[in-house]
């Protein structure tokens, strides 16, 4: 039988980082559910060993069930009629497998049936379950809606909608439409008070939406006629079974074919507004999209851990010229830069949830009581740390499992371009982490402030400041030297117009990851020895990613600024 979390010790390790005791002690509020609740945790040890039994749990579904029904799911898809989706065949059973062992709702509070689990192991099942099926890990990992909902929403709407999750109902984001993508202020779905009925109604259209037919719905609508911005729009909340709203249709899409994206009709369909008016955009939907960038980025890293793994397994298997490929410096050299990415990536991925959990965590407690100037000060730190974090993990591990998917395939020569193995279909489902969520793009913009406020260097030099055992003291200083020649590029933007700062953005905001997943691959070496290996590979590129990026933006003329300018003016042939 397969395990999906006993086979890697590298999510175990997660659950021994030294945060880990004053995350649990805040998410449980010093424990104040032992006895109220049978499976209420007493201790920390009695908290962590809960999240292990449960991740075992897991991982046997996803070994045993979920992986093995990812290739039918692929071929068959979800099917649409009568305004209707049906699951695949597959899907269904994934589902059912996973609401029988209770595992929807695993972060809400037990008030409401959930686990009052912390981010980490939500995080973690997040990348198990993207493993063994990607397309499906965004119909399980929409319950982040669930969170949105317990943070803002009313007492009432809470304790009628959360047990629901818990049961099994999923859940979308009903945010994008035809004319209103990433710009999402565009949004023109209308929604209307009726003082008659007491209640909100909803017409437009919605496209690109994940899980379209689920039957709990959060809805980005306009509220304020008149409006064509952001202060126009609230955030609303849509039951199915209050009727109304229909799927159009199914895109037809190259990868993750099991999660259906939909376009919506809504037509008077009735609705609650989740907190106040006016905040839709601005508050609720912020809140929203930056745990599902967390959770993109959980699902990147299963895709890579896939990847690499598909590709590490044939490498061992295929001979060519009397030996296994694995033996030819070319293929090597290929799975040692592949699993350095996915190490690394998955470092960031757990440094950014740790932040997410502090910050959560206090702010659950400051909804019952006034924190103290320490728990404030401390509370903001974790908050901005997650904001800066929260865009290049989401861009890092997307890029990353494209790439690594990419050459999982090149391991695989010919064979991995047909369908008689599974990195064609990983191959397909990756290519749509860069963009959905927020494009790398997108990223690079929400990003690059931390690199001209210097937040980012502020970071790389708490991470410096760290002491090291001797044997990695000369590691340390090799990324500390890569701190220095980031510095000189960011000074190499002084008194650069808001074009070209943009232009050299991305860049930046990856010199600034490699350094910072150096740093975080040096500190979590130096408690297991395993990820030496990923340590010093990834050093090597960091630093010639790095020098090369250094160079180019060193380097950039106004001529050759002209030279990229030029594009605009150029037009499509007929």
């Amino acid at each position: 039988m397969a395990n999906f979390y006993n086979d890697n010790k590298d999510l175990k390790f997660q659950l021994s980082n030294d945060l880990m005791e004053k995350i649990v002690k805040l998410k449980e509020h010093d424990f104040r559910d032992y006895g109220q609740y049978d499976y209420a945790p007493s201790s920390v040890e009695d908290a962590i060993d809960s999240y292990d039994k449960v991740m075992e749990i897991i991982g046997e579904i996803c070994g045993d069930i979920i992986a093995p029904n990812a290739e039918e799911v692929d071929h068959s898809g979800a099917h649409h009629a009568n305004g209707r989706v049906t699951y695949a065949a597959g899907t269904q059973k994934n589902q059912e497998a996973l609401i029988k062992a209770g595992l929807y709702g695993m972060s809400l509070p037990r008030k409401y049936d959930g686990l009052n689990f912390s981010m980490i192991p939500y995080v973690m099942a997040a990348e198990i379950v993207s493993r063994a099926d990607a397309g499906f890990a965004n119909i399980w990992g929409l319950q982040d809606c669930a969170e949105t909902i317990n943070e803002f929403a009313s007492e009432e709407i809470k304790n009628e909608i959360l047990p629901r999750v818990n049961r099994g109902e999923t859940c979308s984001m009903d945010l994008t439409e035809p004319d209103a993508g990433s710009d999402l202020q565009a949004v023109m779905l209308k929604a209307t008070y009726s003082e008659k009925d007491n209640i909100w109604y909803l017409n437009g259209v919605k496209r690109f939406i994940t899980n379209g037919d689920a039957p709990i719905k959060l809805v980005l609508a306009r509220s304020e006629e008149g409006t064509t911005d952001a202060r126009g729009l609230s955030y609303f909340i849509h039951h199915q079974s209050w009727k109304g709203v229909t799927v159009r249709r199914i895109e037809n899409k190259l990868g993750i074919k099991g999660s259906p994206t939909c376009e919506l009709v809504f037509k008077n369909a009735p609705a609650k507004l989740i907190g106040e008016r006016k905040l839709g955009l601005i508050k609720y939907v912020m809140s929203l999209m930056n745990g599902a960038r967390l959770g993109v980025g959980a699902q990147s890293i299963g895709v890579s851990e896939a990847a690499y793994r598909e590709a590490l397994k044939y490498a061992h298997e295929r001979k060519q010229f009397g030996k296994a490929i694995i033996n030819f410096p070319p293929v090597y050299d290929m799975l040692a830069v592949m699993k350095a990415k996915l190490q690394a990536s998955r470092a960031l991925l757990y440094e950014t949830t740790r932040f997410v959990d502090m910050y959560k965590a206090y702010g659950a407690i400051s909804e019952e009581r006034k924190l103290t100037p320490e728990e404030r000060t401390e509370a903001k730190q974790y908050q901005r740390q997650a904001d800066m974090f929260t865009p290049v993990l989401k861009m890092m591990a997307s890029e990353y499992a494209n790439q690594i998917a990419y050459d999982a395939i090149q391991v695989h020569g010919g064979s991995g371009f047909v369908k008689d193995y599974p990195v064609e279909r990983l191959f397909r489902d990756a290519r749509i982490l860069t963009i959905y969520e927020g494009t790398s793009q997108l990223q690079v913009v929400a990003a690059q402030r931390y690199v001209t406020n210097g937040s980012y260097l502020a970071q790389m030099k708490e991470y410096s400041s760290r002491p090291v055992k001797a044997e990695y003291e000369q590691i340390k200083e090799e990324i500390d030297k890569m701190v220095e020649k980031y510095e000189k590029a960011v000074a190499l933007m002084e008194g650069a117009d808001t074009e070209r700062i943009d232009f050299h953005a991305r860049g930046l905001v990856e010199m600034a990851a490699h350094i910072v997943m150096c740093y975080l691959l040096l500190i979590d070496a130096q408690k297991d020895s395993s990820f030496d290996n990923s340590l010093q590979v990834y050093l090597l590129k960091s630093k010639s990613w790095n020098k090369e990026r250094y160079a180019y933006i060193k380097n950039m003329t106004d001529c050759g600024m002209n030279s990229f300018r030029a594009i605009k003016d150029e037009t499509v042939q007929q």
